[in-house]
């Protein structure tokens, strides 16, 4: 059986998807292997949501198809939100790929493999076959669920758990409703098979996702809510994390962060991306909601819980976006508020509302800006962690001398540098005494 390698591009959900095809592709009898020069197929789980991302998957692409000349790669397959977005125009442009495979058809990988054999080199040394063939893109329905084999590409100890697919949200920057669906969320049932399953396996943290981890729910009669689900998965044997991302603002549960609360397996996190604070710029934007109703929700966090760890994303450079309007979001992000802030320029993306509008902010002053933002964070996440000195903290490890508290999620947060320990296991929790604090991480000695 032939030797596969998969390399997965941007978010969390698509590297749940990307486990879901390794789990295919191994149930189908193929090898797996992490170095690419070792592989007869590689697969390459792109990204499509702004420049940036679509670029480094299309050089990701074209190093890739370099093997076909110097290694023994026989096939290369273009999977995920890119394949999904241009299948067409990258078939006619991209020959070196052999198969496009969209959102929707993905948990079919290894059906689709089996009946797309490797393209034949033609006595002029071009390979024949492409055109309709090798597009399998259709409408974005799939929604891969306890019934599917999954592979962790993530160390053993933590997982994603992807409670939806789709979204129910028409925001004038975003692609992501055209490139996955409409909101699909599984049911309860199948989250917890799931996550049981897991728990087997030796996860010990589950990071849950989804386009809107807000609306979960909202599309079933079942009587799936986030807060149900969140009851149910705390019944759940063992020790345990639960982390919540991607929770739109507007119509959050509150009654989740009581549970939050009074759980300690629920981890006190929230991800609430906010995008701006100007009124102005969110009803561009097709944001529910108005900066006072932000200010409200986070101040209704912050009263029941508040050492909780709130994280938020926003956009610079957001068509007409004035001084005044940035300086606004400046402001209130030098309040406080926030422990963690990502931060995005801007990307025009063609098939978007906003795309109508003139992209008019400079690509340097949307930097400069980004620059801005972030270096204001910095100070606030460096006084919020200076709040943590000479206090205990249950930590999760992920190596000899590093590890994580319940506010600190993996890849995008910081961590804590475990002074002095021995014998420590990745994926035991200690308990740990903070004794510096920096910008992002944090140092401690075990207790």
């Amino acid at each position: 059986m032939e030797t596969i390698g998969l390399i997965s591009l941007g978010c969390a959900r698509n590297l749940v998807d990307s486990e879901v095809m390794l789990g295919s592709l191994k149930k189908a009898g193929y090898h797996i292997a992490h170095d690419p020069a070792l592989c007869d197929v590689i697969i390459v789980n792109t990204c499509g949501f702004i420049g940036d991302a679509k670029k480094e998957s299309i050089d990701t692409i074209l190093e890739m198809a370099a093997l076909k000349k110097k290694g023994r790669l026989k096939k290369l397959v273009m999977a995920g939100c890119l394949a999904q977005r241009y299948s067409k125009d990258l078939a006619e442009e991209l020959s070196e790929v052999d198969l496009f495979v969209g959102t929707g058809e993905f948990p079919k990988i290894a059906e689709l493999l089996k009946d797309h054999p490797p393209p034949t080199p033609s006595p002029r040394g071009r390979e024949k076959g492409g055109g309709g063939d090798r597009i399998h893109v259709g409408r974005p329905e799939a929604l891969a669920d306890e019934t599917f084999s999954r592979i962790l590409a993530t160390p053993k100890h933590y997982a994603y758990l992807k409670l939806a697919e789709g979204c129910q949200h028409s925001c004038s920057f975003c692609v992501i409703p055209k490139l996955r669906g409409p909101l699909r969320s599984r049911s309860i049932e199948s989250l917890v098979i799931e996550a049981q399953s897991l728990i087997a396996q030796g996860v010990k943290e589950f990071n849950l996702i989804a386009q809107d981890s807000t609306g979960y729910g909202c599309d079933r009669k079942d009587g799936a809510t986030l807060l149900n689900l969140l009851k149910k998965l705390a019944t759940l044997d063992g020790e345990k994390w639960f982390r919540l991302f991607y929770a739109y603002p507007h119509g959050f549960p509150m009654e989740v962060v009581d549970f939050m609360k009074e759980e300690p397996q629920v981890c006190n996190y929230l991800d609430m991306p906010i995008q701006h604070i100007s009124d102005r710029l969110l009803q561009s934007m097709r944001r529910n909601g108005t900066s006072k109703d932000i200010r409200n929700i986070i101040e209704t966090v912050r009263a029941k819980i508040p050492a909780i760890t709130l994280r938020t994303t926003c956009i610079v450079g957001y068509p007409t976006e004035s001084d005044v309007d940035f300086q606004a979001l400046a402001d209130f992000i030098a309040e406080g508020h926030f422990d963690h802030v990502g931060v995005f320029t801007y990307s025009e993306e063609e098939g978007t509302i906003a795309a109508k509008l003139k992209d008019d902010i400079p690509s340097k002053v949307k930097r400069e800006r980004k620059k801005h933002l972030m270096a204001l964070q910095q100070k606030v996440s460096h006084g919020r962690n200076g709040n943590w000195v000479g206090k205990e903290m249950k930590v999760l490890v992920d190596g000899p001398t590093v590890g994580r508290h319940q506010g600190q999620a993996p890849d995008v947060d910081g961590v804590v540098g475990l002074e002095g320990a021995r014998n420590v296991k990745t994926g035991e929790f200690l308990t740990v005494k903070i004794t510096e604090a920096k910008a992002y991480d944090l140092a401690g000695r075990t207790v």
